[in-house]
């Protein structure tokens, strides 16, 4: 790809302190990004309340579901006073009443509706939703005019660069034309194929390519670690106007907080913090699945972190887990200086 070709000069590392998306300022320019059953308000409440992160996103949501949810009640859809920002990512199916679901979804104020083109589940695909929707454009161009014509505020989307076949560059560029020209205002990259999910790297040198076929302000995703991804190089993240954090937001919900300045985590306070949040947010059953989840990711930072979430996963609720957690705690754990999110 021509995108790996980098100019050879001596560029400033980026702060990211602010971005304006359609008149709206997220300060700092860092996302955390939509997480399939983690990205629920209880996460986002616990992420707000250790700060530094200038806009959340929610969870992928079913434009139907939207029509038939509670939108007082659910924990998809419900919002904490100190989330400062969020934006809703919606999974669309072409034959969707949008206007009636844009509609729904406007009685909750959000700073901004988020189109998934992303998503590669063969039940999304199937559907014409997700990265199916991307690669048909037609369809696509269809959607994204009657999104932009419901809604008259932020409208963003997330894409990945598509399938790795022959003309692929072309068939990228074709979309971004297509993303623009329908009145979208910012997109976000996760730099990998289709195809890759999450086994191979992020191809960080192919943000400078996709952001000079768009105007489109870029955010940039996908193994964003810290500060330092961006920082230790900073040609690759020229053209880019935002980080977004995924994974390792969920392994680390503090990331924001400390993205420039040295943090102390309180480890059981975290994750008892975002037990506890659950609780409240969800009945017993679906709360020690997102327990569970949660666990699967914040076990990463310990050494022996398995145990935590064997522990955690062999709970049958809540608070047997916590019991199971504080054992856990209680022996000091030794954490892990660069956890890894490989596998998860």
């Amino acid at each position: 790809m021509n995108a790996t070709a980098l100019p050879d000069l001596e560029i400033a590392p980026r702060t990211f302190d602010r971005v304006v998306l359609r008149g709206q300022l997220f300060e700092p320019a860092l996302f955390c990004a939509p997480l399939a059953e983690i990205t629920h308000c209880s996460f986002r409440r616990v992420v707000a309340e250790l700060g530094g992160c200038g806009g959340q996103f929610t969870e992928m949501l079913s434009g139907r579901m939207i029509l038939n949810e509670n939108l007082a009640r659910s924990p998809s859809l419900r919002r904490s006073a100190g989330e400062k920002r969020l934006i809703y990512q919606l999974m669309v199916r072409p034959s969707d009443p949008i206007d009636r679901i844009v509609g729904r979804l406007s009685e909750l104020s959000p700073d901004g509706i988020d189109l998934n083109l992303a998503c590669y589940a063969p039940a999304i695909r199937r559907l014409t939703s997700g990265s199916r929707l991307f690669e048909d454009v037609p369809t696509l161009e269809k959607v994204l005019r009657a999104v932009r014509s419901a809604w008259p505020g932020l409208l963003t989307v997330k894409i990945r660069l598509g399938s790795s076949t022959l003309g692929s560059e072309a068939r990228f560029a074709e979309r971004l034309r297509v993303i623009e020209n329908c009145g979208v205002d910012a997109l976000t990259l996760h730099c990998r194929y289709f195809e890759d999910k999450f086994k191979r790297r992020a191809l960080h040198e192919v943000f400078v390519w996709a952001s000079s076929l768009s105007r489109l302000p870029l955010i940039a995703n996908g193994d964003i670690r810290s500060a330092s991804t961006a920082r230790d190089n900073p040609a690759a993240f020229a053209g880019v106007s935002g980080l977004m954090v995924g994974r390792m937001a969920a392994v680390r919900p503090w990331i924001f907080a400390g993205w420039n300045r040295p943090v102390v985590p309180d480890y059981p306070g975290v994750w008892n913090r975002i037990a506890e949040a659950i609780a409240e947010d969800f009945p017993p059953v679906l709360a020690i699945k997102r327990l569970r989840l949660f666990t699967t990711y914040y076990a990463r930072n310990f050494h022996f972190g398995h145990l935590l979430d064997v522990a955690v996963h062999n709970a049958p609720t809540v608070e047997v887990a916590r019991e199971k957690a504080g054992d856990f705690f209680s022996r000091s754990p030794t954490v892990l200086d660069e956890p890894s999110v490989q596998g998860i």
